[in-house]
C-alpha cells in the first residue's frame, strides 16, 4: 500500500479533529452528560421492576415488562411509542429426564435437574425448567465420553490422539469457549446421540457462592438456545407477519441450522457426579467411553406464540428520513438482572435523558429510534423479525445501530464496533467519568486495561447487532462493563446479584448510558458523519496480511484483496479531505449518503457460501462458533473445506472467495467516492 504524503496526513489529521471536535448542539450534549440529568435511583428502579419476575419469551410477565418499557418511552416524552408484534415459533420443555447407571452393578441415579433457590423471591416458582432452547425431542442412551468444551479441535484430539470412538455415546461437554448449539452439532458429527452440557466450577464456580461470592452455586444450570440460525426458525429470510409463509416442522428440522439430538444442560454438581463414574488417559480429565450409561430423555412443546418489540421513535428535525438506531432485548430465561435487563435499564435512562432534552427546546438532526426487542434469547428473533420486515426502509435509511445487551456485570469498559465508528467510541469515552475511579475517563481506564482500549468486531452472532450488520450492512456498535459472569443464564442472575456484585451503587448503568447515548447523539447531530473509513482500511489490510502469512500455497493469490483495501484507504482519505471543502446542505447529504452505504457495498445478495442468511463478506461467524467472529467468513469456511479435501477444486474456490470479497471493498471505495467508472 502506497504510503500518503506528510501534507496529506496533516490534512487528514486538522479535519478528522476539527470533525469530532465540534458539534452543532455542544450546550444539549453537555447536558446529557451532566449529574442532573441522570439518576442513578430510577436506574435501580427500573432494573428492580424488570426483574421482579422470570419473564422467558412469550410468557404473560414477559408481556407485562413490556407494557412498563412503552410506559417509561411515553412518558419520557418520546413523539412515537408503538409494539410491533410478530407471531413466531418458540418451544417449551414438556418432559426431562437424565439417569446414570454408573456401572452394571450399581444402582440407577436420578438427577432432579432444579436450580435450588437462594433467599425468599417469592416468584422464584415460575422460572422455567432448564431446558434447550429448540432441542430436539428424543429418548437416547449411551456410554459417557467428555468432550471438554464440545470444539471441533477437541473432538479431533479423542479421535486422533486418543483414539475414542463417540458414536453411539452420549457426550458431556463443558459450556464455555463456543455456542452451545456449535457443541451440539459438533457432537452430532462425530456420531454421539445425545449431549449433556454442564457447568464446570473451574470456568463459573469457586469455594463460595452466591450469595456470599459472585460465583455459580453447585446447583446453577446455564439455559440457553442451541438452534444455530438467526430469526424465527419457520420464516427464514422474511418476517413472521399474521398469515405469512412458514416452513413445516419437517423442513425445520431438515435445515443445517436444527440440532439434530437430544440435549440437556445441568450443573456442575450434578456434572461432577458423571465424571466421577470414569477416568480417562489423561487422569484429571476423563475421557471415557463409559463405563457410566446415561439415558437422556427430552420432550418439547413447539408453539407459535406472539412476541412483542416496542419501539420509540424521536422524529428528526432536518433529517427525519436518516435514522439512528439504539436496542435492547428484555426478554429472558429468568430474572435476566445482567442479561439483558441491565441493559433494558440503560436504554430506559437514555429515553428519560433524551426527554428531559426535548423539553428544554432539543431536537435531534436525524431521527433516534429506540428499539426494547422480544425473544432475543431463543435466535435473536425479535431484532431479526423486525430488520427482515423493514429491510428496504434499513437499507436504505439506517445510519448505524447501536446494540446494549449485557450493560453491567463487573467493572471494566469493553467495546465492539465496525471499524468506522472505534474513533467515535474513543472520543465518547473521553468524556465519560469511570465509575469506579473519580480520577480518570472512561478512556483513561479502558487504555490501561489488560485489553489497552481494544475493540473487537461484530462477525459473531451473540446478539441484537447480527441482523443489522451481518444480513444488511449497517454500522454497529456493542458496548458494556464487565465481561464475563458466573451466574450468567441461570436463576441467580437476579436484582440481589446485581445490588451485591455487578454494580452496588449502579454509577456502572449511569456511565454506560452517558457513553451510548453521547455516541447516539453525535451521530444524530453532527452535520457530517462521524465515520473514519481509515481505521477501517487499516483493520482490513491486516487481515488481509495475516491471510498472506498463512502461506496457502496452491497458487492461492492475495493481491487483488490487498490491491483493493489500497483503493479504499485512498478513497477513505479523499472524503475525509473532501469534507473540509464543501458547502451546502445537498452536498452535505450527498457525503453522508456516500459514508453511510458503504458499509452495504461490503455485502453480497448471495450471502456466504452455505449460509445465505450472512450477507456481510467481511463481518460473520466463525462457521464451527457462532458466538465467534471471522473477518472474511467465507474465505475462513473455504480454506477449512479445502484442507480437508485438498482438491484443484476446493483451492480455486479459495482464490474465487478471496476475489468475492476483493470486489465487495472495491465497490465500497466507489461509494466513498460517489463516481460512476
Amino acid at each position: 500500500m502506497s504510503k500518503p504524503t506528510a501534507l496529506a496526513i496533516l490534512i487528514i489529521a486538522l479535519s478528522y479533529a476539527f470533525l469530532f471536535s465540534t458539534s452543532p448542539k455542544p450546550h444539549y450534549h453537555s447536558l446529557f452528560l451532566s449529574s442532573s440529568f441522570s439518576d442513578n435511583a430510577s436506574v435501580a428502579l427500573h432494573l428492580r421492576t424488570l426483574t421482579l419476575r422470570p419473564h422467558v419469551a412469550g410468557s404473560l410477565a414477559n408481556a407485562e415488562a413490556a407494557d412498563y418499557v412503552r410506559s417509561v418511552f411515553t412518558s419520557s416524552n418520546l413523539i412515537k411509542s408503538h409494539v410491533v408484534t410478530y407471531h413466531v415459533s418458540l418451544t417449551y420443555p414438556i418432559h426431562r429426564s437424565l439417569i446414570l447407571t454408573p456401572t452394571e452393578s450399581s444402582k440407577a441415579i436420578t438427577f432432579k435437574l432444579e436450580q435450588e433457590q437462594i433467599g425468599d423471591n417469592p416468584y422464584a416458582n415460575e422460572a422455567i425448567p432448564t431446558f434447550h432452547g429448540y432441542a430436539k425431542s428424543g429418548n437416547v442412551s449411551g456410554p459417557v465420553v467428555y468432550a471438554n468444551y464440545g470444539r471441533v479441535e477437541d473432538f479431533a484430539r479423542l479421535r486422533d490422539e486418543i483414539g475414542v470412538n463417540v458414536t453411539g455415546s452420549v457426550v458431556i461437554a463443558r459450556y464455555g469457549e463456543i455456542f452451545r448449539g456449535d457443541i451440539v452439532k459438533n457432537a452430532y458429527r462425530e456420531g454421539a446421540v445425545g449431549v449433556v452440557i454442564y457447568t464446570d466450577k473451574r470456568d463459573y464456580g469457586g469455594d463460595e457462592w452466591f450469595p456470599a461470592s459472585r460465583s455459580m452455586p453447585p446447583s446453577g444450570v446455564q439455559v440457553g438456545t442451541v438452534y444455530n440460525g438467526l430469526g424465527d426458525p419457520t420464516t427464514p429470510g422474511w418476517a413472521s407477519v399474521d398469515g405469512c409463509e412458514r416452513l413445516s416442522e419437517e423442513a425445520v428440522e431438515l435445515s443445517g441450522d436444527a440440532t439434530r439430538i437430544p440435549s440437556l444442560p445441568v450443573s456442575a454438581a450434578d456434572g461432577e457426579v458423571i465424571l466421577k463414574t470414569f477416568v480417562g488417559e489423561d487422569g484429571d480429565n476423563p475421557v471415557g467411553p463409559g463405563p457410566g450409561i446415561l439415558n437422556l430423555s427430552y420432550i418439547g412443546e413447539t408453539v407459535i406464540a406472539q412476541i412483542e418489540n416496542v419501539i420509540g421513535v424521536i422524529e428528526g428535525e432536518e433529517e427525519p428520513d436518516r435514522f439512528v438506531i439504539l436496542g435492547n432485548h428484555r426478554d429472558a430465561w429468568t430474572f435476566g438482572a445482567v442479561d439483558p435487563n441491565s441493559g433494558t435499564a440503560v436504554l430506559l435512562e437514555i429515553a428519560e435523558r433524551l426527554g428531559k432534552l426535548q423539553r428544554i427546546g432539543w431536537k435531534p438532526r436525524r431521527t433516534i429510534i429506540l428499539c426494547n426487542w422480544d425473544a432475543e434469547e431463543y435466535a435473536l428473533i425479535g431484532s431479526t423479525e423486525w430488520v427482515e420486515d423493514n429491510r428496504e426502509m434499513l437499507s436504505s435509511r439506517a445510519v448505524a445501530y447501536l446494540n446494549v445487551d449485557c450493560a453491567v456485570s463487573g467493572p471494566g469498559f469493553y467495546a465492539s464496533a465496525t471499524p468506522q465508528l472505534d474513533e467515535l467510541i474513543k472520543l465518547a469515552a473521553q468524556e465519560v467519568q469511570d465509575p469506579d475511579n473519580a480520577t480518570q475517563t472512561i478512556y483513561e481506564s479502558w487504555i490501561g486495561s489488560s485489553n489497552s482500549g481494544a475493540i473487537g468486531r461484530l462477525g459473531g452472532g451473540g446478539s441484537d447487532y447480527a441482523p443489522f450488520v451481518q444480513h444488511v450492512g449497517i454500522p454497529a456498535v456493542d458496548v458494556r462493563f464487565g465481561k464475563d459472569y458466573p451466574v450468567y443464564h441461570s436463576m441467580y442472575d437476579d436484582f440481589t446479584w446485581m445490588e451485591k456484585f455487578g454494580d452496588p451503587m449502579f454509577h456502572r448503568h449511569v456511565a454506560m448510558a452517558s457513553v451510548l447515548g453521547l455516541v447516539a447523539l453525535r451521530l444524530a447531530d453532527e452535520e457530517f458523519l462521524p465515520f473514519n473509513y481509515i481505521s477501517y482500511a487499516s483493520e482490513l489490510k491486516k487481515s488481509a496480511e495475516d491471510l498472506e502469512k498463512e502461506k496457502l500455497g496452491h497458487s492461492i493469490d492475495v493481491s487483488p484483496l490487498l490491491k483493493s483495501i489500497e483503493n479504499l484507504f485512498t478513497a477513505a482519505q479523499e472524503i475525509n479531505i473532501e469534507k473540509e471543502a464543501i458547502k451546502g446542505a445537498m452536498k452535505v447529504r450527498e457525503l453522508n449518503d456516500r459514508l453511510m452505504m458503504a458499509e452495504r457495498a461490503l455485502t453480497d445478495r448471495d450471502g456466504l457460501s452455505g449460509r445465505q442468511w450472512y450477507k456481510h463478506l467481511v463481518y460473520g461467524p466463525s462457521k464451527y462458533d457462532d458466538y465467534g467472529s471471522k473477518s472474511f467468513p467465507g474465505v475462513d469456511d473455504a480454506i477449512d473445506n479445502a484442507r480437508r479435501l485438498n482438491t484443484k477444486a476446493s483451492w480455486e474456490h479459495v482464490q474465487h472467495q478471496i476475489w468475492r470479497v476483493s470486489r465487495a471493498i472495491k465497490h465500497a471505495s466507489f461509494v466513498l467516492k460517489g463516481e460512476l467508472t
